[in-house]
């Protein structure tokens, strides 16, 4: 893939005193070539197709985050559940007090720390999970279609590839 030039833009500058009123050169990129903000209209493009079906089953696609999370490992400490789900912990508890009345997930002391709490999918959760599933793969089939298999399984390689590199300096 080609690298892009990184562009600046020209915009008019209305300080006070700068006399000719031409643009002054921004010392950055273009606020639509930023990375987080192209991420983030990406995650929305892709949240709008499944953010109605989430809804239709009666859970926020936070709760629904949770709720993978702990189909694919049994059960996981708040704070490692937090992090997997890319949630702050204060915000995971909250969606987990609301899961819990919903009886979707349970909370226990874990074994060896009192004061550590693992979270576990219930029965309930195990079959909203079951329910939701196909509906969601049905997503993922339809965004394959528009963007191309090959096309999502070499972004999905790229993504991985800036994670790991981009996080090995936060180790």
């Amino acid at each position: 893939m080609m690298d892009r030039p990184v562009r600046t833009e020209r915009v008019a500058d209305s300080r006070p005193g700068n006399g000719e009123g031409g643009g002054a050169k921004l010392p950055m990129r273009a606020f639509a070539r930023s990375l987080p903000m192209q991420l983030l209209r990406a995650r929305e493009a892709v949240m709008r197709r499944f953010r109605p079906m989430l809804h239709s089953h009666g859970v926020t696609e936070q709760q629904w985050r949770v709720i993978r999370a702990l189909v694919e490992s049994e059960a996981a400490e708040i704070g490692a559940l937090a992090q997997r789900c890319c949630i702050l912990p204060a915000s995971l508890t909250r969606i987990v007090d609301t899961l819990e009345e919903k009886k979707l997930v349970t909370r226990r002391p874990h074994p060896a720390d009192q004061r550590r709490v693992v979270v576990e999918v219930s029965a309930a959760g195990r079959r909203l999970f079951q329910a939701v599933a196909p509906h969601s793969e049905a997503h993922y089939r339809e965004i394959a279609a528009l963007v191309g298999a090959e096309r999502l399984d070499a972004f999905y390689a790229m993504l991985d590839d800036i994670i790991e590199r981009l996080g090995a300096n936060q180790r």
